[in-house]
């Protein structure tokens, strides 16, 4: 028998999502996840992110599943798309969201054309690099953990390797990686350098954002001499720019927009 699900759904910088809100009806299962996601017979998303905000008395918790149904550590552009809808809920602005990869801070506040939300995105942690092999090249990549595990590389590179090496990256190591392509850009005399990223993200592919990999590419490059600690760094992706703070002690700051795209019911079985 069929019944009507109410939703949400949200976007940051074109990472976009189906929100749900937890009840004990409710079962989000991984074909029900990858049912929601399904841009053709579904609502159409990256991933579906589930709030438990039951007890007002607790700390929410956000639970994230990617569009193929497995479940990731962590999801920054996420993390801020349910901090906005906790704050349009009645939550308040300044508020502390229980994830897998632990509590996460939020602050929400109003800006030009929408609302920004600012996350205390924990540490980053600088793994051991990573080779990779394709067609007889080797390719390497720095590993960063914010949460959630990274692959990064500076190495020039074309939207044909992307799609190429990507998902190639992303099974390489156990329980997948994202991967993030790296371009540095020099920016005005009076701003810091900024940094292109390309995402190939497990679990769903090409997406046109990914918060921690802004995160971990922000902590590798400051950690190579490429970019400066303690300073805003424009992150620019191809859905938009995030700005990064890396502190010396890897303390992660991370800034950009929320929007909800629009709300409203589905059928599901």
């Amino acid at each position: 028998m069929s019944k009507r699900l109410r939703f949400e759904k949200w976007e940051g910088l074109g990472n976009d999502f189906v929100v749900l809100t937890a009840s004990p009806e409710l079962d989000v299962r991984p074909e029900l996840a990858r049912m929601l996601c399904d841009r053709r017979r579904g609502i159409g998303a990256d991933g579906v992110l589930l709030v438990d905000a039951r007890d007002r008395a607790a700390r929410p918790r956000m639970v994230v599943l990617n569009a193929d149904g497995s479940r990731p550590e962590m999801c920054g552009n996420g993390l801020r798309c349910v901090a906005a809808y906790l704050a349009d809920a009645g939550w308040p602005a300044d508020l502390t969201v229980e994830t897998d990869a632990g509590p996460r801070r939020c602050q929400v506040s109003a800006s030009r054309g929408g609302v920004e939300v600012t996350i205390e995105m924990g540490r980053a942690r600088t793994g051991e690099p990573l080779e990779v092999v394709l067609d007889g090249a080797t390719h390497r990549f720095a590993q960063v953990d914010v949460g959630n595990p990274h692959a990064i590389t500076f190495a020039p590179f074309d939207e044909p390797l992307v799609d190429r090496l990507g998902p190639v990256v992303a099974g390489a190591v156990p329980g997948g990686t994202n991967v993030e392509f790296c371009r540095m850009v020099d920016g005005p005399v009076t701003q810091p350098v900024g940094i292109e990223v390309v995402v190939w993200e497990r679990g769903v592919g090409r997406t046109l954002a990914c918060g921690t990999g802004a995160c971990a590419v922000a902590a590798a490059a400051c950690a190579e001499g490429r970019a400066r600690y303690d300073v805003p760094l424009p992150i620019r992706l191809p859905g938009g720019e995030l700005e990064v703070t890396v502190a010396r002690d890897q303390a992660l700051r991370m800034r950009g927009p929320a929007r909800r795209a629009f709300s409203g019911e589905l059928e599901v079985p």
